[in-house]
Order: structure tokens, then C-alpha cells, then sequence
């Protein structure tokens, strides 16, 4: 079974769509474990600010399935594909890892590249698997987000109960 990362955002009802992702993500997939929620601005448009958190869980689907079942799970929390690419949305999740493959397989570019570009990637990836290499770079994602520009993005952790799990920071 592959070992995968992904991120998770909303800025539209955020703690609503995140809940119901999150018991998608349960219900599909085993060893589900997740990082703080964190608040961010929006990044490259104008909107509400967003919720985001990593998770990982194991899977035995190959890419191309995964990254199908994830835009079903999109599609079935009202995400709306017809908008700009920056724009708000009820919910976005994308791959960022598959164990440690890289390149692009079935139309997914692993690793995903936002996870060096964007603080509300690494930081909660950070969180969750600090002594996790990355699969281009080697380096911790501890070490990447020491190393990471804090000036660039600002983030706020965030006060979040999913299933009586505290998910704040």
C-alpha cells in the first residue's frame, strides 16, 4: 500500500466542507492521519481566507483513481469547476506525495510543487511528517519549513474539532 499526503483548503463555509471531507477521506481510505488546521489569505486572488490542513492515509489505488475518487469527493461537497483557477471554493484537494514517486503519472506531477511554495502546504506537512523526506530534494520537511521565507504568507493557526479530535494547533 502507498503511503499519500494531500492537502485540503476551503474558504467557502470552510469548517462545513472540511468536516465532510475529512469523513470522506475516512471512509475511503485506511491509517487516515491529519495536521492543524490553519488559517490563510487567499493566494493570487481576492476572497474569504482559507482553511487548510494536510492528511495522509495509505492507499492501493494508483494515482490516476486516487486523484479520480479525490475530485469526486470535490464534486460531492459542490465544488464548482466552471471558475477562474484562483478562486474561492468550497473545497479543493490535491496530492501532493505518492510514496516517494516522482514526475508526472496519469496527469498528476508528483511531488506537488506547492509544497516548497506555499506556507499553507509546508507548514502543516511540516506538522504531521516533520522527519519525512521530500522525494526531489531529500530534505525533512521539518528542515524545509525552517528554512522557508515566513515574510511570504502569513498563517494562523486555527481552534478545530473534527469527531472529538482536536485538529488546533
Amino acid at each position: 500500500m502507498a503511503e499519500v499526503f494531500v492537502s485540503i483548503g476551503s474558504n467557502t463555509e470552510r469548517e462545513v466542507y472540511i468536516k465532510r471531507c475529512l469523513d470522506a477521506l475516512d471512509a475511503h481510505f485506511e491509517k487516515l492521519a491529519l495536521s492543524p488546521v490553519y488559517e490563510s489569505e487567499p493566494v493570487g486572488f481576492e476572497g474569504d481566507n482559507f482553511y487548510n490542513l494536510v492528511a495522509s492515509f495509505k492507499t492501493e489505488l494508483p494515482v490516476g483513481e486516487l486523484s479520480k475518487t479525490l475530485k469526486k469527493i470535490e464534486d460531492d461537497n459542490d465544488r464548482c469547476r466552471t471558475s477562474e483557477k484562483f478562486s474561492g471554493r468550497t473545497l479543493d484537494v490535491d496530492i501532493l506525495t505518492y510514496d516517494a514517486l516522482i514526475g508526472t503519472i496519469d496527469g498528476v506531477t508528483l511531488p506537488r510543487g506547492e509544497i516548497t511554495e506555499n506556507a499553507f502546504v509546508l507548514w502543516p506537512l511540516a506538522e504531521l511528517a516533520p522527519k519525512a523526506r521530500h522525494p526531489v530534494l531529500a530534505e525533512t520537511y521539518q528542515q524545509l519549513w525552517l528554512d522557508y521565507d515566513k515574510e511570504k504568507q502569513s498563517l494562523y493557526p486555527v481552534p478545530f474539532i473534527w469527531r472529538e479530535n482536536d485538529l488546533s494547533a
